[in-house]
C-alpha cells in the first residue's frame, strides 16, 4: 500500500516536518499587555500539537510594540522574552511538532493601538489611511525603515536563540510588507517606491539581514499575497497582479527564503481571506471595540448593525467571492507560484478534506497546505485523516464568527450547530484554554528605610 502523501515528511533546506498539514497563523488575545507570552497561549497552542500538525506557524508576532495589531498579542521585541518563547517551543516539541514564529508589522492596518500605541500615527510606506476601517498613518522616513530592517533581523535572532524551528515573514494580507509591495498603496517617490524592484526592496532587505544575522542554517520562509484584490471598495484600485508577485517571489527565494507561504488579499480579514461566511450578528456585537480606532469605522458599525443596511456592506463584500470556493481558495496561485520557484510552496486556504489535500499535492500546485479554522474546529483534524476519514465529522462550518469574534472576545469556535446548540459546552470549549492555575505570588516589599 502506498504511503499517505499527507502524511509523508516534508524535507526542506533546513528542516523536516513530519507532515504536510500546518496549522496557519491565526491570532487571539492571550497575552500580557507588554507583549510577554502566557500559559494560556502555551495551552492553545499544544491542542493543534498534541491534535497532530506537523507544523505550527504561529500567531502575528510584531517585532516591534508599534508594528502591534491588538494589544494582547505576545511580542518578539526584547531580549528577556526568548525564555518564554523557549518554553513554548519545548511544549510544542513534545508532541513531535514544528514551530514556526511568524515575525510581523502591523504597518497602517493596527485594529486596537493600546496604550503604547495610542493617539500616535502607525508606520506604513504611505501617508493614506487605509480606506475600510480608516487607519491613520504616516509614511516611514527610510532611517526609519533601517530601523525596522534591523527589528526584524533581531526579532528571527531571538527565534533562533530561543531553539524555535523557523521564521515566516508576514508579507501578506495588508501588513507592513504589503503596504510596501503593492502598487495600490505604496505611493513612495523614494527608492522604496515606483517599479516593483524599488516597492520589493523593504521585504528584500529584510530578509539578507536575517541571513547575515543567524546565517544560512535556520529556516526562514516568506507569506505572500499573489493577487492582491485591492478593490474592496470600488474606487480603490487593484493592486499586485499575478505576475509581479511571482517576480517577487523569485527575488525572495533568490535573497535567501526557504519556502513560501501562499495567500491572496491586501488587507485583513478580505473577501477571499479567510472566504466564507459574513456573521453580522457577531460583528454587529463585537465592532464597538474599533470604533475610535479609525475614521470609518463608526460608518462600518451602522453597516453592520442595522439589517436595513447590511446588504451595503453585502454587496460590496461579495462581489469578489463569486467563482471562488472556500476550501482551496487560493490554490491556483500556489500552483503558478511553485511552477516559478524552486523552494517548497505551501498554499492556504480552509483546507479540511483529505482527497484535496491530496490532489493538490499530488499535482504539484504545492508542497503543504495550512489551515486555520479548520482546525479550530477540529484541532484533531490530522487524526481523523488518518483514521481513514476524508472530512471531520462535525466540520468547520466557515461561518467566520471565530475571527470576528477575536478582537474583543476569547479565539474559538462560536458556531452553536456543532455543539447541537448546547450554549454551555460551547462556552467550556472556549475557556479549556484558560486553566492555567497560576500560583499567586507575593511582590517584594523593600527594606525599611532609616529615619
Amino acid at each position: 500500500m502506498s504511503e499517505d502523501v499527507i502524511f509523508s515528511p516534508l524535507a526542506w533546506r533546513n528542516l523536516q516536518v513530519k507532515n504536510r498539514l500546518f496549522r496557519s497563523n491565526i491570532s487571539g488575545r492571550f497575552d500580557n499587555e507588554d507583549g510577554s507570552l502566557t500559559q494560556t497561549r502555551i495551552n492553545w497552542e499544544c491542542q493543534f500539537a498534541r491534535g497532530g500538525v506537523g507544523a505550527i506557524i504561529s500567531s502575528f508576532v510584531p517585532v516591534q510594540m508599534e508594528g502591534r495589531i491588538i494589544a494582547g498579542y505576545a511580542t518578539i521585541h526584547r531580549d528577556d522574552f526568548i525564555p518564554l518563547w523557549q518554553r513554548l517551543g519545548e511544549a510544542v516539541h513534545r508532541f513531535d511538532c514544528k514551530y514556526i514564529l511568524q515575525l510581523s508589522h502591523s504597518g497602517r492596518q493596527m485594529d486596537l493601538p493600546g496604550v503604547h500605541n495610542q493617539h500616535r500615527r502607525s508606520l506604513s510606506s504611505t501617508d493614506h489611511q487605509e480606506p475600510l476601517h480608516g487607519f491613520l498613518c504616516r509614511a516611514m522616513s527610510e532611517h526609519e525603515i533601517e530601523r525596522t530592517v534591523q527589528a526584524f533581523a533581531d526579532g528571527a535572532w531571538r527565534a533562533r536563540e530561543a531553539g524555535l524551528d523557523g521564521v515566516e515573514l508576514h508579507a501578506a494580507n495588508g501588513y507592513l510588507f504589503t503596504q510596501f509591495l503593492s502598487s495600490a498603496i505604496n505611493d513612495r517617490r523614494d527608492r522604496y517606491g515606483g517599479s516593483l524592484a524599488n516597492r520589493a526592496r523593504f521585504l528584500l532587505e529584510v530578509i539578507r539581514a536575517i541571513r547575515q544575522r543567524v546565517g544560512p542554517d535556520f529556516h526562514l520562509q516568506v507569506k505572500i499575497s499573489a493577487v492582491d484584490h485591492n478593490d474592496i471598495l470600488p474606487w480603490e484600485r487593484k493592486g499586485n497582479t499575478l505576475a509581479e508577485s511571482l517576480q517577487v517571489c523569485r527575488w525572495v527565494e533568490t535573497a535567501g527564503a526557504d519556502a513560501l507561504h501562499v495567500s491572496v488579499g491586501s488587507l485583513f480579514p478580505h473577501p477571499l481571506n479567510p472566504p466564507g461566511d459574513f456573521a453580522f450578528d457577531t460583528i454587529a456585537s463585537t465592532y464597538d471595540a474599533m470604533l475610535s480606532a479609525g475614521t470609518n469605522t463608526f460608518r462600518n458599525y451602522l453597516l453592520f448593525r442595522y439589517s436595513s443596511l447590511r446588504w451595503i456592506f453585502r454587496w460590496l463584500w461579495s462581489r469578489h467571492q463569486r467563482g471562488h470556493a472556500v476550501e482551496g481558495v487560493s490554490l491556483d496561485e500556489a500552483r503558478a507560484v511553485r511552477q516559478a520557484v524552486g523552494v517548497p510552496v505551501i498554499s492556504t486556504g480552509g483546507y479540511q478534506r483529505a482527497s484535496l489535500v491530496r490532489e493538490a499535492i499530488a499535482s504539484g500546485a504545492c508542497d503543504a497546505v495550512s489551515s486555520a479554522r479548520a482546525l479550530i474546529a477540529n484541532p484533531d483534524l490530522p487524526k481523523q485523516w488518518q483514521a481513514g476519514q476524508d472530512a471531520p465529522t462535525r466540520p468547520c462550518t466557515f461561518c467566520n464568527k471565530c475571527l470576528l469574534n477575536a478582537p474583543k472576545n476569547p479565539l474559538g469556535c462560536y458556531e452553536l450547530s456543532r455543539f447541537d446548540g448546547d450554549h454551555e459546552r460551547m462556552i467550556a470549549t472556549l475557556m479549556s484554554i484558560y486553566d492555567t492555575r497560576p500560583e499567586l505570588r507575593l511582590p517584594p516589599v523593600p527594606p525599611a528605610q532609616n529615619p
